[in-house]
């Protein structure tokens, strides 16, 4: 089974309200402005979880491929989930997810 869908699509975010661009480089699979997500996949791009809850961002790891990579938790189903964080993504919430351990959105 393939691992990887790649989707790069406009959404409209479901916490902030915002309307997000295409990334144009990769997938695009987080708001940039809240950095929330969408538990909607079980393989990256699959589109097949039925949950649908937020995705709210918890942490930020470094990893030395990937860079930064932001740790989620499903506000729904409680699903922890990662996603490399993109060029674009607020700095300053990103920051604050490395400085305060994640409260940024309470848990």
């Amino acid at each position: 089974m393939k691992q990887f869908t790649k989707r790069d699509e406009e959404f409209i975010c479901e916490n902030c309200g915002k309307k997000v661009d295409k990334l144009g480089y990769t997938s695009r699979d987080h708001c940039p402005y809240c950095l929330c997500s969408k538990h909607v996949d079980c393989l990256p791009g699959d589109r097949m979880e039925s949950c649908h809850g937020i995705l709210k961002p918890v942490q930020v790891q470094l990893d030395s491929k990937k860079g930064y990579v932001i740790v989620y938790k499903c506000s729904k189903c409680g699903a922890i989930r990662k996603n490399k964080a993109a060029e674009d993504d607020n700095k300053d919430l990103l920051i604050k997810l490395t400085v305060n351990g994640g409260e940024i959105y309470g848990r």
